[in-house]
């Protein structure tokens, strides 16, 4: 199983509505998955893949609840030390909820054994990124990702693995292919 993360963004081309998709040119999925958010949806449909497109709950943001739309510094001037993964979101989802999520979506992109390519938002793809590695969804924490960025999940022999991580469109990369050879770029 292969899952190629994206998390949505916007950037200068979303807001001018150009296509975004060369760094996904070639790629071959079984599955697109999105969360059902107008973001992360748009950002599927500019990458090429809005034909293909199956929307998914588990691939919702966090639940911020009573914190929505408030930033990390706001927060913990009301709540000093305040952490995401740790203390969740008074009204909202907790950590373990939101991963719940995400492990029933790895079992079922597993039961099908293909490549899939999710489409989603950057706290819940950080859990899901975590929970595929076995991971406790804290861990998250550790596991920055940036708007627009692709990652990829697979394997390295029989153990879960990142096989890409937060790769930004234009830094000269290419999302890789894994193959029996080893990797190899996809033209750009």
């Amino acid at each position: 199983m292969e899952v190629y993360l994206v998390r949505h963004g916007e950037t200068e081309w979303s807001r001018a509505r150009r296509h975004t998709g060369r760094h996904l040119r070639g790629l071959e999925v079984d599955r697109v998955l999105s969360s059902p958010l107008t973001r992360a949806v748009t950002t599927a449909r500019l990458a090429g893949f809005g034909d293909r497109l199956e929307t998914s709950d588990a691939l919702l943001e966090f639940d911020y609840g009573d914190y929505e739309g408030l930033t990390t510094a706001q927060i913990r001037a009301a709540r000093p030390g305040w952490d995401l993964f740790r203390d969740g979101c008074p009204g909202g989802e907790t950590v373990e909820a939101a991963a719940a999520r995400a492990r029933a979506l790895l079992a079922d992109l597993a039961a099908s054994a293909g490549r899939a390519l999710l489409f989603s938002h950057g706290h819940q793809l950080r859990i899901l990124a975590a929970c595929h590695l076995g991971l406790p969804p804290g861990a998250a924490r550790h596991l920055f990702l940036g708007t627009a960025s692709l990652s990829v999940l697979g394997d390295e022999h029989e153990w879960p693995a990142i096989l890409l991580w937060n790769e930004q469109e234009g830094s000269g990369a290419h999302v890789a292919e894994t193959g029996t050879t080893g990797w190899r770029g996809v033209p750009g």
